[in-house]
């Protein structure tokens, strides 16, 4: 449902119905998700969406769905994350240029909680990793350490911008080891810090940035009902004939 709302949310935009929008997520169960033109992943993923453990569930088996974002970039299992989408428009200057014009609430935001960010650098092997954070590009933002800490990636309609992120904040490291076969350098955040605090920081700072005001919103019945009509097509069930597998 989280990549259609998000989908709807800009379609919406587009048409001139919607504000300015900025919203925090997490996803039940756990998930990867691919960007939109990946293709191909490894074939070990098949068996672990059967048969992978929730707390919420009291660690019996869960599927973990794989879904396909209207984003670009490389997989990103969201365990142990926060997720961030915002939508926006009437932004001056190449896509690299806004890419960072957006990204500066995330790096003022995370410095008002005492964590310094920058942007980080391509790896050569960034083209043969299905893992979104297993390197960090000059697009991701990443702690003085090198940990990559937030992968972002977007998709443009006429102008109009959905900025998707992911926040790594505490994953398992088994479960990474699981699905991707390695464990990367995970961020080491302030203790104590929690999400509500992570969440009212970058809501003001990207209120200051955009020069706006957020406010909170429900969706009405009508809307929820549209947007679950669109979830079908950002789901890729397993087995199915569209899949394109690779061996790890």
């Amino acid at each position: 449902m989280h990549m259609a709302l998000d989908h709807w949310l800009l379609e919406q935009h587009r048409l001139g119905q919607g504000r300015p929008l900025l919203r925090f997520y997490h996803w039940q169960p756990a998930a990867i998700s691919l960007g939109y033109h990946q293709r191909r992943w490894p074939e070990r993923w098949r068996s672990l969406s059967h048969a992978l453990p929730h707390p919420a569930s009291g660690n019996s088996p869960q599927p973990l769905a794989i879904v396909r974002r209207p984003t670009g970039g490389r997989a990103v299992l969201h365990q142990g994350d926060l997720t961030y989408s915002l939508i926006a428009s009437g932004f001056i200057g190449s896509r690299a240029q806004v890419y960072r014009q957006v990204c500066e609430f995330l790096i003022q935001g995370w410095a008002s909680l005492g964590v310094p960010l920058g942007f980080g650098q391509a790896g050569r092997g960034y083209i043969h990793n299905p893992d979104c954070f297993g390197t960090a590009t000059a697009a991701d933002l990443v702690t003085p350490g090198g940990a990559k800490l937030i992968g972002s990636a977007q998709l443009w309609r006429a102008g109009h911008l959905l900025q998707q992120g992911s926040m790594r904040l505490n994953p398992d490291p088994a479960l990474l080891q699981q699905v991707f076969g390695q464990v990367d350098a995970l961020p080491q955040l302030p203790p104590g810090l929690t999400e509500g605090q992570i969440i009212a920081a970058l809501t003001t700072a990207a209120g200051a940035c955009f020069q706006v005001e957020f406010a909170e919103r429900q969706l009405t019945s009508g809307e929820l009902a549209a947007v679950a009509a669109l979830a079908d097509s950002f789901r890729l069930p397993l087995g199915s004939e569209s899949e394109s597998l690779i061996k790890p």
